[in-house]
Formats: structure tokens, C-alpha cells, sequence
């Protein structure tokens, strides 16, 4: 199972000049304050993630209180689950211009907004605006920045922090599900969402603690690690120098582009140099001038980088594997939501409330998804492992689970087919390392923002096509049978592209010795 970067198909350029360079590492980079980044993604899991997961329990309550089918009751859970990921590549606008810590406090207080507005709703429809959008945004907000902090502050443990910060979505669904039914049962479902609300304020703090790297350690880490991927030559690693033969990066217009903004803030400067003999009035102009300069500077560098990674000549999309990993992101999130929302009823349509009870089925997802991202984490992280493979043979435990869930109609059959979900989409933890793999930790994002986006269009339509199934046919097997189908695709897309391309350089040799 083991791919070497030439199994993939990638160039890896002389770096030895790069090696030549000692240098002194950064002591928060995989230790001290990564830690803390660490903790602060986890609770941001726990408190976005988590309560996303928890949701069958409010759906259930939603049906009662509006009386409104399946279907369109489905579409609350769903926005809000698909917006949170959907939004990922326009808050990588944010996070280029505003960074991290800034775009997670607005979004957390967004979202605690979403909770609360929730509370008044008088029908479904008001909830697709309130929860919906509104706390899906506030998401979406807290929930990139946290994933990209850490794959920004690792590096030797890369998997290991990412499976250790995303098992908060594990804790959270355990501790959230048992959170709403209590106060749904004590309080009522709207007072529920109120006090939800109050609680999601803590993501604000969540943020803060996000503490930004200077340009240089960021480079230190580059180095750091186009150095260690040379020993333990993973999947889909790649340095500097690969991403730029690739077409993914483009170092001289981002050049450029600082040589004109340090021009401006000169000009600037020089004016309020010859203008201190001026009155106190025009050097209060000259200050405004030159902080709207700056916030202009920082604007257009955060917009020429957003901007050049979607659309310009440095495309992400020109990476064959990214352009597949999004493909399979698009078929796969669907396939793991549908599960939590739609369990509740599955249970009692088989009339196992009494067991669900004591030990609810999504639970048991929860808690062995916590280990799961642990394990794999652990797993990938290992010298003689390649990530790559760990995350398809997850992906291929877990479509199975899909499949064969609705043939089982027992408590213990389904607990099975749960703990197995649970544990082989732990490979969420690895998603971040691929994605930072295939195209560097400067775009990381950017790119990750894009496959979330995919997952959230995945998570938007999969639950209402679930219910809409079962509103036809009174059943949800087809559901899942549909469901896993596509995820299987997708999967298929995954192991071909990296074929494509380890043949594409044996072509063009073969080409050039034909003339």
C-alpha cells in the first residue's frame, strides 16, 4: 500500500541548496503555542461540528412544532451544514486579507446571532434564513480559520494535531446530543437554542487565541520541511519548487505586486516626512492617509492572493489530483451526514427506541469517530505509512458501511455498521494533510476552502434527497444505496487521476523519441 512520490506522478526539484541553509526552528512550530492552537480548534469542533451532528435531535422536534414534511424540514439541517463549508472559499478572501484570528471572532459572534434569532422562529422558513444562513456563515467564519492555524503551526505532526483538534466534532456530537435532549425536554427546543447560543459566544474566544506566524517562521517551516518529507518520502508530499513545475504556484506577479505596494507606503512616508514642519491638522490627514494606504495595501495583496489561486494563470485547478480530490469531495460528506439526521427516524421505524435510548446509535458514531481520528492520525503519521492510503482505505471501509447499513434491522446490527462509520470517517483528520500536501501550506486556505465548499454542496443536497426518497417510497435504503453509489465514484476519480498522472511523463518521452 505503500506510493512513493514518483507513484504519484510529481517532480521533485534539487532542494539541496535549500538544506545547505542551517536553520533555527521556530519553538511554536510543533510545540509551545501549537499546542494552544490545537486546543482552540478542538472546542471550535466541539461547538460547530459537534452541534451540526446533534441536529437529528431538533430535527425531530422541528416536524412536530411545524408539521411540515420531511423533505423541506430536512433542508434547516442541511443549510446549516452546507453553508459552514460552502462559504470556505470566500472566507479564504477573508482570512488572506483579514487573517485567522479576526475572521473567527466575527464568525463566532455570527453564529451565537444564528442560534438566538433561531429561537423566535414562527416556521421552517424563517429557520432556513436564521440557522440556516445566518449561523451557517458565523460557521464557516471559525471553522476554516481553526483547520488552517494548525496545518499552519505543524509540521512533524501534521496528522497527529489535525486528528487530535478534529475530534472535538466526535465530543461534541456525544456531549451536544445528550446536551439538546436535556433541554429540549427541561427547557423546550426554542429556549434550547437560546442557551446554544450563549454558549457558541465561546468560539470568540476560540479565536483569539489564534495567534498569527510572522512570514518568517512560515518560510522556517517550508524549509523544515522539504527537508524531513526527504526521509520519509510520503504519498503526496511535495516542497516549494514541485508546486511551482506544477503550475500551482506563481512567485514573480506576487513580487511584483509587493514592489508596488512598498512604493505606495514610501510615497506616503516621504510625504509625512517633508510635512512634520506642517500644522498638527495635515499631519492627522497624513496618518488617516497612510492607515487607509496600508488597510488599501493589505486589501489588494489578500485579493491578488485569492484571486490568483482560482482564477489566475496559477489556478489550483491546474493539479489534476486537487481537481479529483474536489470531484470526490462532492459525492463523499453526503454519505456521512444523512446518517446523523436521519438515524432518529430510522430507529424508530424499526420500533428499537427502548435500546437507542440507553445508547443512541449516533453516539456510538461519535464516540468511535473521536478514536478513529486518533488512530488514523497516529497511523499516517508513521515513517513507513503513506497518508494517501490510509485516507482511501478509510474512504473504502466507510462507503461500504453506507451500502450495507440498510440491511441491517437489528440494535446490534446497526451499532456494528455505526462503530464502523465512525471509525473509518476518522480520515476528516487527514484531509487538511492532503490538501496541504498537494498544493503547500501558503495556499492551504484557499484549497482547503475549495474542498470544504464541495463537502458543503455534498451535505446541503444529501439529507433533503433522503427525506424526499423516503417521502416517495416510505423507505431509506435507496437513500443509502444512492448515496454510497456516488461516494464510490467519487472514490474511483481519486485513484485514477494519480495514474493519469505517472503516465503522462512516459508519453512525452516516448513522443520525443519518435522525432
Amino acid at each position: 500500500m505503500y506510493a512513493s512520490r514518483e507513484d504519484i506522478g510529481y517532480d521533485f526539484g534539487d532542494d539541496s541548496k535549500v538544506r545547505s541553509k542551517p536553520i533555527k526552528p521556530n519553538p511554536n512550530i510543533d510545540g509551545g503555542w501549537a499546542w494552544m492552537i490545537v486546543l482552540s480548534s478542538f472546542f471550535v469542533h466541539i461547538l460547530i461540528m459537534g452541534s451540526q451532528m446533534a441536529l437529528g435531535i431538533l430535527n425531530m422536534e422541528w416536524l412536530e412544532e411545524f408539521n411540515q414534511s420531511r423533505g423541506l424540514t430536512a433542508w434547516v439541517s442541511s443549510l446549516s451544514m452546507g453553508i459552514t463549508l460552502i462559504v470556505g472559499p470566500f472566507i479564504g478572501l477573508f482570512i488572506s486579507m483579514c487573517g485567522c484570528r479576526m475572521t473567527a471572532i466575527i464568525g463566532g459572534i455570527l453564529n451565537a446571532l444564528g442560534w438566538i434569532l433561531s429561537a423566535y422562529a414562527a416556521n421552517v422558513h424563517y429557520l432556513f434564513l436564521t440557522f440556516g444562513v445566518t449561523a451557517g456563515i458565523g460557521s464557516g467564519m471559525v471553522y476554516l480559520p481553526a483547520v488552517v492555524m494548525v496545518g499552519q503551526y505543524f509540521q512533524k505532526r501534521r496528522a497527529l494535531a489535525q486528528g487530535l483538534s478534529t475530534t472535538g466534532t466526535g465530543f461534541g456530537a456525544f456531549l451536544m446530543t445528550a446536551l439538546l435532549k436535556y433541554l429540549c425536554t427541561e427547557f423546550g427546543w426554542r429556549n434550547a437554542m437560546f442557551i446554544q447560543g450563549a454558549i457558541s459566544l465561546n468560539l470568540c474566544v476560540c479565536g483569539a487565541l489564534m495567534r498569527p506566524l510572522s512570514p518568517k517562521d512560515l518560510r522556517e517551516k517550508y524549509v523544515v520541511r522539504s527537508d524531513s518529507e526527504e526521509n520519509r518520502a510520503k504519498a503526496l508530499s511535495h516542497s516549494a519548487e514541485t508546486i511551482k513545475s506544477n503550475g500551482v504556484l506563481g512567485e514573480e506577479p506576487e513580487k511584483k505586486e509587493e514592489t508596488a505596494n512598498e512604493e505606495v507606503l514610501g510615497s506616503v512616508q516621504h510625504i509625512e516626512i517633508g510635512g512634520k514642519s506642517g500644522s498638527g491638522r495635515s499631519m492627522y490627514g497624513l496618518r488617516l492617509f497612510k492607515t487607509v494606504s496600508q488597510l488599501t495595501v493589505t486589501v489588494r495583496k489578500g485579493f491578488a492572493l485569492w484571486y490568483s489561486s482560482y482564477f489566475g494563470a496559477a489556478s489550483l485547478f491546474t493539479n489534476r489530483v486537487f481537481v479529483a480530490f474536489v470531484i470526490w469531495a462532492l459525492f463523499a460528506y453526503s454519505s456521512f451526514v444523512i446518517p446523523f439526521i436521519h438515524l432518529p427516524e430510522i430507529v424508530k421505524q424499526y420500533n428499537l427506541s427502548r435500546q437507542d435510548n440507553v445508547f443512541p446509535l449516533t453516539s456510538i458514531i461519535a464516540i468511535v469517530h473521536i478514536f478513529g481520528k486518533v488512530i488514523l492520525g497516529i497511523i499516517s503519521d508513521l515513517p513507513c505509512i503513506s497518508t494517501w492510503n490510509v485516507f482511501l482505505l478509510a474512504n473504502f471501509t466507510l462507503v461500504t458501511c453506507i451500502l450495507t447499513l440498510p440491511l441491517m434491522q437489528t440494535y446490534v446490527g446497526l451499532a456494528v455498521v455505526c462503530a464502523l462509520i465512525g471509525f473509518s470517517s476518522g480520515y476528516f483528520s487527514l484531509m487538511p494533510v492532503v490538501t496541504e500536501d498537494l498544493v503547500g501550506t501558503k495556499h492551504l486556505a484557499n484549497a482547503y476552502g475549495i474542498i470544504i465548499c464541495a463537502n458543503g454542496i455534498s451535505a446541503l443536497f444529501g439529507p433533503p434527497f433522503a427525506g424526499w426518497i423516503y417521502d416517495i417510497t416510505q423507505k431509506y435504503d435507496f437513500s443509502f444505496y444512492i448515496a454510497g453509489s456516488l461516494y464510490m465514484v467519487g472514490i474511483i476519480f481519486l485513484l485514477i487521476q494519480p495514474c493519469i498522472q505517472k503516465k503522462q511523463p512516459r508519453e512525452k518521452s516516448t513522443e520525443e523519441a519518435q522525432v
